[in-house]
Order: C-alpha cells, then sequence, then structure tokens
C-alpha cells in the first residue's frame, strides 16, 4: 500500500538547510497496525506528512497503491486526502463553534458527498461510543471525547489509512487507554491500516510494529518484538 524509497525531505530557512528526512525508505502493507517511534526533531511527523500526502519529498519515490504521489498535482493530493486518508491530531483540531456530528459531517462537505451524510455521521460517532453527545459541542465535551469525534470525523468518508500524530498526547492514561481500545477495534472490525507517530514507547508498544526514526534514519523496524 505505502511504499516509500529513499526519500528526503529539506526545508531552506534562507541560508540555512534543515534536513529533516536523510533517505528514508519504509514499505507498509494493507491492513497493518504500526508505530512511527522517535524523539523530538527525529524527522516523525515530517515522514507523517509525506505519508498523508500533506508534503511531498525532497526527492526520492512515493507509491500510495503504487501511485506516484510526486506526479498529482494539488487537487488530487486533495482528493487522496479526503477519500482515503483519515488524520487524527494530538491537539483534536475540532471547530468549536460547532457539534460533535457538524463537525464529523466536514470531510463530506468538502467531498461533496450529500448522500446520506447526517446517517454516515451519525454512524461514525456511534462508532466511537458518542451517539449521546452528537449535539455537544468541544467546550461540551471532555478532552477523550473530542478525540474520539475526531476519530468518527476520520473514519466518516471509510478510509483505507488512517494516521493518528500524537493521539493520546493531550490525553490522561484512562482516557488514552480508551482511546488506544477504539483504535485496535477499528484495525481489528475494519480492517483500516493505522499508523501511529509517537515518541511515547508505551503507545508504541500497543503495536503489532514499530519503526523507529532517529536524525532523519530510520534506525530499525520490528514486528512481534523481533527485528524484521
Amino acid at each position: 500500500m505505502i511504499q516509500l524509497q529513499d526519500v528526503t525531505k529539506v526545508y531552506r530557512m534562507g541560508d540555512v538547510e534543515v534536513h529533516a528526512l536523510r533517505g528514508a525508505s519504509l514499505d507498509i502493507a494493507s491492513g497493518e497496525f504500526l508505530s512511527i517511534m522517535g524523539p523530538s526533531g527525529s524527522g516523525k511527523s515530517t515522514l507523517m506528512n509525506i505519508m498523508g500526502c500533506l508534503d511531498q519529498p525532497s526527492s526520492g519515490t512515493y507509491l500510495l497503491d503504487g501511485s506516484d504521489v510526486s506526479r498529482l498535482n494539488d487537487n488530487q493530493l486533495a482528493e487522496i486526502r479526503n477519500r482515503r486518508i483519515g488524520f487524527v491530531f494530538q491537539t483534536f483540531n475540532l471547530l468549536s463553534r460547532t457539534t460533535a456530528l457538524q463537525n464529523v459531517e466536514l470531510p463530506m462537505i468538502y467531498a461533496g458527498n450529500r448522500h446520506n451524510r447526517r446517517e454516515k455521521a451519525m454512524a461514525a460517532l456511534d462508532a466511537v461510543g458518542l451517539i449521546e453527545r452528537v449535539r455537544h459541542r468541544p467546550n461540551e465535551l471532555s478532552g477523550g471525547q473530542q478525540q474520539r469525534v475526531a476519530i468518527a470525523r476520520a473514519l466518516v468518508n471509510d478510509p483505507s489509512i488512517i494516521l493518528a500524530d500524537e493521539p493520546t498526547g493531550n490525553l490522561d492514561s484512562k482516557s488514552g487507554a480508551e482511546i488506544l481500545e477504539i483504535f485496535r477495534r477499528l484495525h481489528q472490525e475494519r480492517g483500516i491500516t493505522i499508523v501511529f507517530v509517537t515518541h511515547d514507547p508505551l503507545i508504541a508498544e500497543q503495536t503489532r510494529r514499530i519503526v523507529r526514526i532517529r536524525d532523519g534514519v530510520i534506525i530499525s523496524d520490528q514486528m512481534n518484538g523481533a527485528e524484521r
């Protein structure tokens, strides 16, 4: 599904070049549940942004289901993001003045999908255990409930991939465990490819595969506790 080959990413700040990725190569099969782990500044979020078509590599190749993403224009990239990839972020990124239901409907509005929009949003909220909170606004929800809304929003267009950047980073341990259990259940029931980006080894250990990155280089790739 995802194939990265010798991917680099260089940011230029005036006369200074920052090498965020230095030849990263990574294959992710359909239906995997893995984490990309590394300290702050390791390049893990840059890697996620490239996989999520939010950014493009400076060099190297990124194939998504065999298609070279680097050859796509902005509209085509937006189409992939909206229809094939769901995003969950540490800060939830919910619209504060709209209800949970309206927040979840947004990806369908952007996609121009009017068919059964309300019903699909309700079903997504039900899938994360928030059917009784659909009319609540974010400030009326706990942090864990807000993250559930964000997961429902990521699910509503039936993506094949969910990218989650520190999804439990702003939550207490109990809420974080509940969010992890939701991801685990979604993976088991729907076969969605789920990629966590995290610096927390306790989170990474909950996934089936751990890819470690440091200074823009993938330094290890483990599955089931054994080096691949």
